[in-house]
Protein backbone atom coordinates (compact mmCIF):
# COMPACT_ATOMS: atom_id res chain seq x y z
CA UNK A 1 0.00 0.00 0.00
CA UNK A 2 1.32 3.43 -0.96
CA UNK A 3 2.34 5.49 2.08
CA UNK A 4 0.82 8.88 2.82
CA UNK A 5 3.37 11.55 1.90
CA UNK A 6 3.51 14.24 4.57
CA UNK A 7 5.00 17.73 4.65
CA UNK A 8 5.47 19.31 8.08
CA UNK A 9 5.47 23.11 8.25
CA UNK A 10 6.23 24.12 11.82
CA UNK A 11 8.18 27.00 13.39
CA UNK A 12 9.33 25.02 16.40
CA UNK A 13 12.36 22.94 15.42
CA UNK A 14 11.94 20.47 18.28
CA UNK A 15 8.29 19.83 17.42
CA UNK A 16 9.07 19.64 13.72
CA UNK A 17 11.84 17.08 14.17
CA UNK A 18 9.82 15.28 16.84
CA UNK A 19 6.99 14.72 14.38
CA UNK A 20 9.42 13.37 11.82
CA UNK A 21 10.85 10.94 14.38
CA UNK A 22 7.29 9.85 15.15
CA UNK A 23 6.46 9.10 11.51
CA UNK A 24 9.78 7.56 10.38
CA UNK A 25 9.19 4.05 11.82
CA UNK A 26 5.63 3.88 10.47
CA UNK A 27 5.52 2.37 6.96
CA UNK A 28 2.12 3.90 6.18
CA UNK A 29 3.58 7.43 6.39
CA UNK A 30 6.50 9.08 4.58
CA UNK A 31 7.76 12.54 5.50
CA UNK A 32 8.80 14.28 2.27
CA UNK A 33 9.58 17.68 3.82
CA UNK A 34 10.13 19.36 7.18
CA UNK A 35 9.92 23.11 6.70
CA UNK A 36 10.26 26.08 9.01
CA UNK A 37 9.05 29.60 8.33
CA UNK A 38 11.76 30.60 5.89
CA UNK A 39 11.92 30.39 2.12
CA UNK A 40 9.21 29.90 -0.45
CA UNK A 41 6.88 27.36 1.16
CA UNK A 42 4.59 27.20 -1.85
CA UNK A 43 7.50 26.34 -4.12
CA UNK A 44 8.65 23.63 -1.72
CA UNK A 45 5.18 22.07 -1.64
CA UNK A 46 5.04 22.11 -5.44
CA UNK A 47 8.40 20.34 -5.54
CA UNK A 48 7.70 17.69 -2.87
CA UNK A 49 4.03 17.04 -3.79
CA UNK A 50 2.82 15.77 -0.39
CA UNK A 51 -0.58 14.18 0.12
CA UNK A 52 -1.07 15.92 3.47
CA UNK A 53 0.43 19.12 4.85
CA UNK A 54 0.61 19.57 8.63
CA UNK A 55 0.60 23.35 8.99
CA UNK A 56 1.45 25.38 12.08
CA UNK A 57 -1.21 28.07 12.42
CA UNK A 58 1.25 30.57 13.92
CA UNK A 59 4.21 30.86 11.55
CA UNK A 60 6.24 33.86 12.67
CA UNK A 61 7.46 35.23 9.36
CA UNK A 62 4.68 33.97 7.07
CA UNK A 63 0.91 34.10 7.10
CA UNK A 64 -0.46 30.56 7.37
CA UNK A 65 -3.93 31.58 6.18
CA UNK A 66 -2.58 33.26 3.05
CA UNK A 67 -0.50 30.14 2.41
CA UNK A 68 -3.65 27.96 2.53
CA UNK A 69 -5.45 30.33 0.16
CA UNK A 70 -2.47 30.22 -2.22
CA UNK A 71 -2.61 26.43 -2.25
CA UNK A 72 -6.31 26.60 -3.13
CA UNK A 73 -5.65 29.03 -5.98
CA UNK A 74 -3.04 26.64 -7.36
CA UNK A 75 -5.57 23.80 -7.12
CA UNK A 76 -2.99 21.79 -5.22
CA UNK A 77 -4.11 18.19 -4.66
CA UNK A 78 -2.64 18.10 -1.16
CA UNK A 79 -4.85 18.30 1.91
CA UNK A 80 -4.06 20.67 4.78
CA UNK A 81 -4.40 19.92 8.49
CA UNK A 82 -3.89 22.98 10.67
CA UNK A 83 -2.10 22.51 14.01
CA UNK A 84 -2.64 24.86 16.94
CA UNK A 85 -2.73 24.84 20.73
CA UNK A 86 -6.04 26.67 21.16
CA UNK A 87 -7.45 28.29 18.00
CA UNK A 88 -9.94 31.11 18.33
CA UNK A 89 -13.38 30.94 16.75
CA UNK A 90 -12.25 33.50 14.17
CA UNK A 91 -9.27 31.32 13.26
CA UNK A 92 -11.40 28.21 12.88
CA UNK A 93 -13.94 30.00 10.73
CA UNK A 94 -11.31 31.63 8.49
CA UNK A 95 -9.33 28.44 7.87
CA UNK A 96 -12.39 26.30 7.19
CA UNK A 97 -13.64 28.94 4.76
CA UNK A 98 -10.20 28.89 3.10
CA UNK A 99 -10.53 25.17 2.45
CA UNK A 100 -8.47 23.26 5.03
CA UNK A 101 -9.35 19.59 5.51
CA UNK A 102 -8.92 19.48 9.26
CA UNK A 103 -7.71 20.85 12.57
CA UNK A 104 -5.60 19.02 15.14
CA UNK A 105 -4.74 20.29 18.59
CA UNK A 106 -1.01 20.29 19.33
CA UNK A 107 -1.67 18.49 22.60
CA UNK A 108 -3.76 15.78 20.91
CA UNK A 109 -2.83 12.13 21.58
CA UNK A 110 -0.61 10.52 18.94
CA UNK A 111 -3.41 8.08 18.07
CA UNK A 112 -5.72 11.00 17.27
CA UNK A 113 -3.09 12.68 15.08
CA UNK A 114 -2.43 9.51 13.07
CA UNK A 115 -6.15 8.88 12.67
CA UNK A 116 -6.72 12.44 11.45
CA UNK A 117 -4.00 12.09 8.80
CA UNK A 118 -5.40 8.77 7.60
CA UNK A 119 -8.92 10.17 7.29
CA UNK A 120 -7.86 13.36 5.55
CA UNK A 121 -5.66 11.43 3.12
CA UNK A 122 -8.73 9.35 2.18
CA UNK A 123 -10.71 12.50 1.43
CA UNK A 124 -12.54 12.96 4.71
CA UNK A 125 -12.53 16.09 6.84
CA UNK A 126 -11.56 16.09 10.49
CA UNK A 127 -12.40 18.45 13.33
CA UNK A 128 -11.65 17.67 16.97
CA UNK A 129 -14.83 17.27 19.00
CA UNK A 130 -13.89 20.21 21.23
CA UNK A 131 -13.92 22.53 18.19
CA UNK A 132 -17.21 21.48 16.62
CA UNK A 133 -19.47 23.58 18.84
CA UNK A 134 -17.28 26.64 18.43
CA UNK A 135 -17.20 26.28 14.65
CA UNK A 136 -20.94 25.87 14.26
CA UNK A 137 -21.62 28.77 16.64
CA UNK A 138 -19.22 30.98 14.71
CA UNK A 139 -20.79 30.17 11.34
CA UNK A 140 -24.32 30.86 12.58
CA UNK A 141 -23.27 34.02 14.43
CA UNK A 142 -21.45 35.23 11.34
CA UNK A 143 -24.55 34.75 9.19
CA UNK A 144 -26.83 36.49 11.68
CA UNK A 145 -24.44 39.35 12.43
CA UNK A 146 -24.06 40.06 8.72
CA UNK A 147 -27.82 39.76 8.08
CA UNK A 148 -27.42 36.68 5.88
CA UNK A 149 -31.06 35.67 6.36
CA UNK A 150 -31.29 34.58 2.72
CA UNK A 151 -28.33 32.22 3.19
CA UNK A 152 -29.98 30.64 6.21
CA UNK A 153 -33.26 30.29 4.32
CA UNK A 154 -31.48 28.46 1.51
CA UNK A 155 -29.81 26.25 4.10
CA UNK A 156 -33.15 24.95 5.36
CA UNK A 157 -34.83 24.65 1.96
CA UNK A 158 -33.03 21.52 0.85
CA UNK A 159 -34.68 18.71 -1.06
CA UNK A 160 -35.19 15.40 0.74
CA UNK A 161 -32.30 13.84 -1.20
CA UNK A 162 -30.02 16.78 -0.44
CA UNK A 163 -30.80 16.41 3.27
CA UNK A 164 -29.87 12.74 3.06
CA UNK A 165 -26.60 13.56 1.32
CA UNK A 166 -25.80 16.26 3.89
CA UNK A 167 -26.18 13.87 6.79
CA UNK A 168 -23.95 11.26 5.12
CA UNK A 169 -21.31 13.91 4.37
CA UNK A 170 -21.47 14.90 8.05
CA UNK A 171 -20.88 11.23 8.94
CA UNK A 172 -17.64 11.34 6.91
CA UNK A 173 -18.72 9.17 3.95
CA UNK A 174 -17.01 9.57 0.57
CA UNK A 175 -18.96 10.14 -2.66
CA UNK A 176 -18.70 6.45 -3.57
CA UNK A 177 -19.91 5.40 -0.12
CA UNK A 178 -22.84 7.83 -0.30
CA UNK A 179 -23.68 6.51 -3.78
CA UNK A 180 -23.82 2.94 -2.46
CA UNK A 181 -25.84 3.98 0.59
CA UNK A 182 -28.47 5.85 -1.46
CA UNK A 183 -28.31 3.65 -4.57
CA UNK A 184 -27.18 6.55 -6.73
CA UNK A 185 -24.36 7.04 -9.19
CA UNK A 186 -21.22 8.83 -7.92
CA UNK A 187 -21.88 11.51 -10.56
CA UNK A 188 -25.36 12.16 -9.11
CA UNK A 189 -23.90 12.40 -5.60
CA UNK A 190 -21.27 14.86 -6.84
CA UNK A 191 -24.05 16.93 -8.42
CA UNK A 192 -26.03 16.96 -5.15
CA UNK A 193 -22.96 18.09 -3.19
CA UNK A 194 -22.31 20.85 -5.72
CA UNK A 195 -25.91 22.07 -5.29
CA UNK A 196 -25.63 21.90 -1.50
CA UNK A 197 -22.41 23.95 -1.52
CA UNK A 198 -24.10 26.52 -3.77
CA UNK A 199 -27.16 26.79 -1.52
CA UNK A 200 -25.08 27.14 1.63
CA UNK A 201 -22.51 29.46 0.01
CA UNK A 202 -19.77 27.09 1.15
CA UNK A 203 -16.67 25.77 -0.59
CA UNK A 204 -15.75 22.42 0.94
CA UNK A 205 -17.30 19.26 2.40
CA UNK A 206 -15.75 19.99 5.80
CA UNK A 207 -17.83 23.16 5.93
CA UNK A 208 -20.99 21.14 5.30
CA UNK A 209 -20.12 18.61 7.98
CA UNK A 210 -19.19 21.28 10.50
CA UNK A 211 -22.33 23.29 9.85
CA UNK A 212 -24.77 20.45 10.37
CA UNK A 213 -23.14 18.38 13.13
CA UNK A 214 -24.65 20.52 15.87
CA UNK A 215 -27.53 22.04 13.93
CA UNK A 216 -31.19 21.05 14.37
CA UNK A 217 -32.44 18.59 11.74
CA UNK A 218 -32.84 20.37 8.42
CA UNK A 219 -36.30 18.88 8.03
CA UNK A 220 -37.38 20.78 11.15
CA UNK A 221 -35.35 23.97 10.84
CA UNK A 222 -36.96 27.24 9.85
CA UNK A 223 -35.56 30.53 8.55
CA UNK A 224 -34.77 33.11 11.23
CA UNK A 225 -37.75 35.26 12.17
CA UNK A 226 -35.54 38.25 12.79
CA UNK A 227 -31.95 37.98 11.58
CA UNK A 228 -30.92 41.10 13.44
CA UNK A 229 -32.10 39.72 16.78
CA UNK A 230 -30.33 36.39 16.46
CA UNK A 231 -33.52 34.54 17.46
CA UNK A 232 -34.75 31.55 15.48
CA UNK A 233 -38.34 30.41 15.22
CA UNK A 234 -39.44 26.83 15.70
CA UNK A 235 -41.49 24.87 13.20
CA UNK A 236 -44.86 26.38 12.37
CA UNK A 237 -47.85 24.11 12.76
Amino acid sequence: MKPVNIAIIEDNLILREGLKVLFDPLPEFHVVATLGNRGNLLQEIRKRMPDVVLLDIGLHSQNSLLFVKALQREECACKVIVMDILPTQDDIYAYVQAGVSGFIMKDAPVKELLSAIREVAKGSQVLPHQLTDSLFTQIVNHSVANHHAQLLQRAVRMTRREREVIMLVADGLTNKEIARELNLSPYTVKSHIHNILEKLSLRTRVQIASLVQKAPPLSQAQPPADASSGRFTGPKN
